[in-house]
């Protein structure tokens, strides 16, 4: 997987940079805070901080409705619980916060009902950047390389300034271990960004 990430991030960028050049069109620098957990009995059931930092090019059809297709490095981090300890029989020393490095690829549709206010949704397909390997002894792989989900929110527009919240729910399963335990990933952004 990961000898696609480069092609699947060129191919990205290419379309945003052509994409700008269309009329009603405009680039977003992103860059914000991840409140992020994963869902399951492996990890401890609580939000905490990461960043996301990337590009969003705004497409719009009308004056209301258009898509806004992104690309961003976003962090996710967790913490394994104690019942990570008992299902997969590894010592205490093993328990250890997980950093989680993802390309994740949001495509949003936006609903603009006033001219400084959007409404957004859509899916998103994440590809894991690092493998956390150190979870078991053994250094079997912890996590899938990519993660699907959907993401809504809304974004205020001043200007140029974009401020925005959104909160995205995994749909798929990311544990690589085994299928005793589902771990799916939920996050909540919070960010600002500028129109180019």
């Amino acid at each position: 997987m990961k000898r696609y990430i480069l092609p699947v991030a060129c191919i990205s960028f290419l379309f945003i940079a052509s994409s700008t050049s269309a009329q009603g069109i405009k680039l977003a620098i992103h860059a914000g805070a991840n409140m992020g957990k994963l869902d399951g009995k492996s990890f401890k059931d609580q939000y905490q901080l990461g960043y996301h930092l990337g590009v969003a090019p705004e497409i719009m059809f009308s004056s209301k409705w258009g898509i806004q297709p992104e690309v961003l490095f976003s962090q996710t981090n967790t913490t394994t619980s104690t019942n990570f300890q008992d299902m997969y029989k590894v010592s205490v020393n093993e328990l250890k916060d997980v950093k989680l490095n993802y390309l994740s690829i949001p495509l949003m549709l936006s609903y603009r009902p006033f001219s400084f206010f959007t409404l957004q949704a859509g899916p998103q397909f994440s590809i894991l950047m690092n493998k956390h390997n150190t979870l078991l002894e053994n250094g079997g792989e912890a996590f899938k390389n990519g993660d699907f989900s959907m993401v809504g929110g809304a974004q205020i527009n001043i200007l140029k300034l974009r401020v925005y919240g959104r909160y995205g729910i995994g749909l798929s399963d990311i544990n690589d271990i085994d299928n005793r335990d589902n771990w799916k990933s939920q996050t909540v952004q919070l960010g600002v960004g500028i129109a180019l």
